[in-house]
C-alpha cells in the first residue's frame, strides 16, 4: 500500500515538473462594430500569426427573386508553416462561396479546348 502511494505520489511530482507551454501574446487586437451589420477586426501575436477580416452587408436576390441581406467578407491570415516559410491566405465570401487564395492552397487547372 506505501508502495503505491509513493508511485502515486512521485508520478503526480513528474507531471507538475512538465513545463507547460504558455500561449503566445497578443501584439495587437481591434475590433469595430458598425451599426449597419458590418465590421471589421484585426489581430497579430508575438510568434508571426496575424489575422484581418471586414464585413459588408449586401442586398441579393434569391433563387425567388426575393431580396436578401448577406454578408460578403474579406479578409487574410498569415503564419510560419512548419518548414519555416511565411504563409498569407486570402479570402472572400459572398451569396456565391468561400474562396480563397495562397501559395498552400491547389490550384484548379484550367481546362483547354
Amino acid at each position: 500500500m506505501k508502495s503505491m502511494i509513493i508511485v502515486a505520489l512521485a508520478l503526480v511530482a513528474v507531471a507538475a515538473a512538465i513545463p507547460v507551454d504558455e500561449p503566445p501574446k497578443i501584439l495587437r487586437s481591434n475590433f469595430d462594430q458598425q451599426p449597419e451589420g458590418g465590421y471589421a477586426f484585426g489581430f497579430e501575436t508575438e510568434n508571426g500569426i496575424a489575422r484581418q477580416e471586414e464585413g459588408q452587408v449586401k442586398q441579393v436576390v434569391d433563387e425567388e427573386n426575393k431580396p436578401q441581406s448577406v454578408v460578403v467578407v474579406r479578409g487574410s491570415y498569415s503564419y510560419t508553416d512548419v518548414d519555416g516559410k511565411p504563409e498569407t491566405i486570402n479570402y472572400f465570401a459572398d451569396e456565391t462561396g468561400y474562396h480563397a487564395e495562397g501559395d498552400s492552397i491547389p490550384k484548379v487547372p484550367v481546362a483547354r479546348r
